[in-house]
């Protein structure tokens, strides 16, 4: 019986993880958010889907898009700026994943300035009459990197005119 208890409290945290991570992907980019909340963007290993995920530990309350397709790529927009040089040439590294989900716009965010040597990431959501909520993320808890979505030729990129 001990045994059966052991191997319980050990799988227990995979199965609370398995929720924002099934076996045959990878994350692209996670975080915790200061209210207790987490964030994960995952993709497919064989690039099949990109899906965002969001809630508390031990449920996911949101995940986009519902269904696992090839076309959830096309969901998602991403844009980003790179600037090095840094604080003598005001480098910055910005990051930005979108999507629009029930008249809601997600934006995903990650943003380092040399100036201050600053960094910030969270989710900001806004209604469909522009008003606007920020789930800061806690920078320290960040798994994986936005920036490697600059790489990827599935996802839809915006130029940033910067």
């Amino acid at each position: 019986m001990k045994k059966y208890l052991i191997l319980f409290a050990l799988t227990l945290p995979l199965s609370i993880w398995a929720q924002y991570l099934l076996p045959n992907e990878e994350i692209i980019y996670s975080f915790e958010t200061k209210n207790g909340k987490k964030m994960t963007l995952v993709k497919d290993k064989k690039d099949e889907y990109i899906q965002y995920r969001f809630g508390n530990k031990t449920k996911v309350e949101m995940e986009f898009p519902a269904a696992r397709t090839k076309d959830s790529w096309k969901q998602f927009s991403y844009r980003s700026y790179h600037r090095g040089g840094g604080k003598q040439n005001a480098g910055m590294d910005l990051s930005y994943l979108s999507f629009t989900n029930n008249n809601y716009q997600y934006q995903v965010y990650n943003s380092y300035y040399a100036e201050d040597a600053s960094h910030s990431t969270g989710v900001t959501v806004t209604d469909n009459k522009g008003k606007e909520t920020d789930i800061p993320g806690i920078y320290k808890s960040i798994k994986g990197n936005l920036n490697s979505l600059d790489e990827s030729t599935l996802i839809v990129k915006e130029n940033t005119g910067l």
